[in-house]
């Protein structure tokens, strides 16, 4: 019997509207979201054409869609079905690309994991969603390993090249038959995206083929313009909307492709953009900021087929647009996005991009800053950003955290914003204890539960401390059990048991140890106050 997915979707009366606001989105009522995206390309005469660059490998829509198809017919064989949560754990690879697609055309439900995950990590968003089946890439299956006696819903985990963990391998399946494609309801989940979330717990956003099909007909197309002969490139995991969005759906929705860098350097970035004279890119702005320091870039790299190079995941420094543009006659083009609305809807427009503001709404969406009684506030007031567009925030089995996020039919991102009279919206701040450092999102409250375990930490506060490089850095003030005393090496010990515990990008780069910490006369800790205090400190001795 199919699992019952609804069971654990919001109620429909805290479903935000989805509908795009002044454009026409047409996304059919049953489709296969992996057909929609290759063999639409492939149908309009562009099956041999690029869809995939990898180091010296080069993979057209064919191709793409054999291998989607023989790996679906593996992974039936091993009894996957229509809605079936799926486990991705590769890094930004074809081997992810293929299986993407090929669980699409089941009509499973992917949940992709980030690389840098560990045990603990995999471990709940596992259980939470449910996951039937894992596939792995080799050399990310430790901490997959040592998270399997707590799976309690896995039944198989496939891992490329190793045929160690009882199930066949990756390789073995993907030699199937092909199988034909299972159409599903445009409404119904085709992915679940976890995010970090402000209070330490994850949370899965689910997203539907109409998601991601309406983000590309939105953002993607009124924006981007990608058009066949493209080539987008970036960073950001495929794991992320961020990186599914920019490297996946949107190349190839649009006949373009894709160049997948599994590791980014600033010169592996730059040499990708040269190498493959890429069209697009995708990247966070401190990535922006270290490509400009390589020595020499001009000279070495050549970056004149750039035309649409993204920045998101934190907000883009004024002077990190203004040196770009000296430098490369190139406007970067900021953008708001989140994984509960699946990628960006408000972004600079090109041609009409501005130092300092995220952008313009991008056309299908509707965006207004209000305040706690969700009133609309005047221009230049700052207030909670509230959207609305044809993708909204769907959380898996949490409707208390769906209530908030949902308000009166808005998305509300969590982000502090201002609105100048011409329509350009302009960051402020975030409106929770979320730190965004080099475009990762880290909750605070994750890393004071983890450092909390250690023998050493009688109370800690974890807030972002402002950062010249990455915008702001994961910072720890910590109260020390009396028997211990503060130092380097407690100091070191401290970070090695977040990273050992956690993605390496949430571990505090600094530790303060204090008396006490600051609290509200009820006696929650003010981590206002301690980020406050980071930014006058910086200030002070910047």
């Amino acid at each position: 019997m199919a699992f019952d997915l609804t069971d654990y979707l919001p109620a429909a009366d805290l479903m935000p509207p989805r509908r795009a606001h002044g454009v026409t989105v047409e996304i059919p009522s049953r489709l296969n979201l992996a057909d929609e995206l290759l063999r639409r390309a492939m149908d309009s005469g562009l099956a041999e054409m690029p869809a995939i660059y990898y180091q010296d490998e080069i993979i057209s829509y064919r191709e793409l869609d054999e291998r989607a198809s023989r790996l679906a017919g593996g992974l039936r064989s091993i009894g996957v079905e229509p809605t079936d949560r799926v486990l991705l754990r590769f890094p930004n690879r074809p081997e992810f690309v293929v299986s993407w697609f090929a669980l699409q055309k089941l009509g499973a439900v992917v949940l992709a994991t980030m690389p840098l995950l560990r045990a603990r990590e995999l471990e709940y968003v596992s259980n939470d969603s449910r996951v039937k089946v894992a596939l792995v890439s080799s050399d990310l299956y430790e901490e997959m390993e040592k998270a399997r006696p707590q799976l309690d819903t896995i039944e198989k985990i496939v891992v490329s090249g190793d045929s160690t963990s009882g199930s066949p391998t990756f390789e073995e399946l993907a030699a199937y038959e092909p199988v034909p494609s299972v159409e599903i309801g445009r409404d119904e989940p085709a992915l679940i995206a976890y995010t970090s979330g402000s209070t330490g717990i994850p949370k899965g956003c689910v997203h539907f083929p109409s998601d991601v099909l309406a983000s590309a007909d939105t953002y993607a197309k009124k924006v981007l313009a990608p058009e066949p002969g493209d080539i987008f490139t970036g960073h950001p995991p495929l794991a992320f909307t961020f990186g599914l969005g920019g490297l996946l759906v949107y190349p190839l929705r649009f006949g373009a492709a894709t160049c997948l860098i599994e590791r980014f350097t600033p010169e592996t970035m730059l040499d990708a953009i040269t190498r493959y004279r890429a069209t697009g890119a995708f990247c966070a702005p401190t990535s922006y900021k270290l490509m400009m320091q390589v020595e020499n870039v001009k000279q070495r790299f050549d970056l004149s087929s750039l035309r649409a190079p993204v920045s998101a995941g934190e907000t883009l420094p004024a002077v990190t647009f203004e040196q770009w543009k000296e430098m490369f006659n190139l406007e970067l083009l900021d953008g708001i996005g989140s994984t509960e609305l699946f990628h960006i809807f408000i972004s600079s427009q090109p041609g009409r991009a501005r130092a300092g503001s995220t952008g313009e709404v991008v056309p299908g969406y509707q965006a207004r800053v209000v305040d706690e009684e969700m009133r609309e506030l005047p221009d230049g007031k700052p207030g909670m950003l509230a959207v609305s567009g044809p993708t909204g925030c769907k959380y898996w089995g949490k409707p208390e955290r769906q209530k908030r996020y949902v308000r009166e039919g808005w998305n509300l991102p969590g982000d502090i914003y201002t609105r100048d009279s011409e329509g350009y919206f302009y960051y402020q701040c975030r409106g929770d204890d979320l730190i965004i450092t080099s475009g990762y999102n880290v909750a605070g409250p994750e890393v004071e539960n983890v450092l909390m375990e250690h023998a050493a930490v009688a109370e800690t506060a974890v807030v972002a401390s402002p950062d010249e490089l990455r915008g702001h850095i994961v910072k720890a003030f910590v109260v020390l059990n009396k028997s211990f005393e503060a130092g380097a090496e407690l100091t070191e010990e401290l970070q090695n048991h977040v990273r050992e515990q956690l993605a390496p990008y949430k571990y505090p780069r600094e530790v303060e140890c204090v008396s006490e910490l600051p609290r509200t006369q009820t006696g929650k800790i003010r981590r206002v106050e301690l980020r406050q205090q980071e930014v006058e400190r910086k200030r002070t001795r910047d």
